[in-house]
């Protein structure tokens, strides 16, 4: 039976490793063919995890960590993310902004991508003051010859959640790459939607 947990700030501080190493595993795949780095995952999550207003949603299969879900107060991010908002005029205290959602392969196509986000925008609502809810997610040429057969975009799951892709606010990250000497930067673009103040 698959349990889906929620952890505020640092409550979440036992399962981190954990986090970590399902980041790593996840986003070794396309699009983001990450190589893994321990330090970086190491200060990632304790950005998080440092902060009062942010959560953590994870999924558990007995005692594994097999998916999981972060959201934080925007002005409690990292520079890089806050910048494409100060850019644009948007106050940074007027918007959640959520990290990642990973999930291993073998778990996919059972409503926990749903349940993600349906935790995240929640956890928004019962803070209060915000206005918007946010993510980036990098983006690749369609035609890059290690994009594996048949994949699918998560662009119509995302619009069905009523975000909308910004054609002017990204962010450059850097990581390196499977297979890459060292790390290199790489641009990932901002979805956006207005918090509804209950549920829909």
């Amino acid at each position: 039976m698959i349990i889906v947990t929620t952890f505020n700030g640092a409550q979440v501080e036992p399962w981190l490793d954990a986090v970590a190493a399902l980041r790593i595993a996840v986003f070794r795949d396309w699009p983001y063919l990450y190589a893994g780095d321990r330090g970086y995952e190491k200060q990632y999550l304790a950005t998080y995890a440092k902060s009062a207003g942010c959560l953590f949603v994870l999924a558990f299969d007995g005692e594994r960590v097999i998916g999981a879900s972060t959201a934080i107060p925007l002005a409690d991010e990292t520079a890089a993310f806050q910048q494409p908002f100060r850019e644009r005029g948007i106050a940074l205290g007027d918007v959640f902004y959520f990290g990642e959602s990973v999930l291993l392969r073998e778990y996919r196509g059972h409503g926990l991508g749903h349940r993600f986000f349906d935790e995240r925008e929640a956890h928004a609502r019962r803070l209060g003051g915000f206005a918007l809810t946010a993510f980036c997610a990098v983006e690749r040429d369609a035609g890059d010859p290690r994009r594996p057969s048949g994949h699918r975009d998560n662009d119509a799951f995302w619009i069905k959640r009523g975000y909308a892709r910004q054609d002017d606010m990204f962010c450059e990250l850097g990581w390196q790459e499977i297979g890459a000497a060292r790390p290199d930067s790489h641009r990932l673009r901002f979805w956006l939607r207005p918090l509804p103040q209950s549920p829909p």
